[in-house]
């Protein structure tokens, strides 16, 4: 680290670096919502289903994070577990339109919450009850009940009703996750 690196450390100007694993089924949005939390001139346009998995940045007011976007994909949710011990906090994408594997996406909850690495550690978790544009999408409350997160008792959490295409809720839920971090002193 260079002097000026250091300086910026003690006086509080350099941004806290955290990593954040984005999981969630394929097609839930993650790769979408990761888009388009980063600056507008690092968006990409097409947007393709993650194959194992991306590394995205972007920076809030005073954190800068790092997300580690995993494939959603059956054959590769096994992957997700070797990340664990590296993140600090979950962004975990919940496509509110589809009812049909709802009871997947709580099964992958469920599996992840029990996991040694995961299990006794208080990590912040953020959902996005993602797609709300889309007709006869469920609400972020319907999604919580169906999902169970209020069993979810040694682990602050969140959810957002989102739309990542256009970038609404984003906002509301990485201001929580970024109180969340602060108030654990990751």
């Amino acid at each position: 680290m260079g002097l000026f690196d250091r300086l910026a450390g003690w006086l509080g100007l350099k941004k806290k670096e955290v990593h954040v694993l984005c999981l969630g089924l394929d097609n839930s949005g993650k790769t979408t919502i990761i888009n388009k939390l980063k600056p507008s001139n690092a968006q990409t346009q097409d947007i393709v289903p993650t194959i194992g998995f991306n590394i995205e940045k972007f920076k809030t007011a005073s954190l800068s994070f790092t997300v580690f976007d995993m494939s959603g994909q059956g054959r590769y949710r096994n992957l997700w577990e070797h990340y664990y011990k590296e993140g600090k906090a979950i962004i975990f994408v919940i496509d509110s339109s589809d009812k049909l594997r709802m009871v997947v996406a709580k099964e992958e909850l469920e599996t992840l919450l029990n996991h040694p690495d995961i299990k006794h550690r208080r990590m912040p978790i953020l959902f996005f009850a993602n797609k709300m544009d889309v007709r006869d999408a469920l609400s972020a409350v319907k999604v919580s009940q169906l999902m169970l997160l209020e069993t979810i008792k040694d682990k602050p959490w969140h959810i957002c009703a989102s739309d990542g295409l256009k970038g609404e809720g984003l906002q509301e839920g990485v201001d929580w996750l970024q109180d969340q971090i602060q108030a654990i002193k990751i």
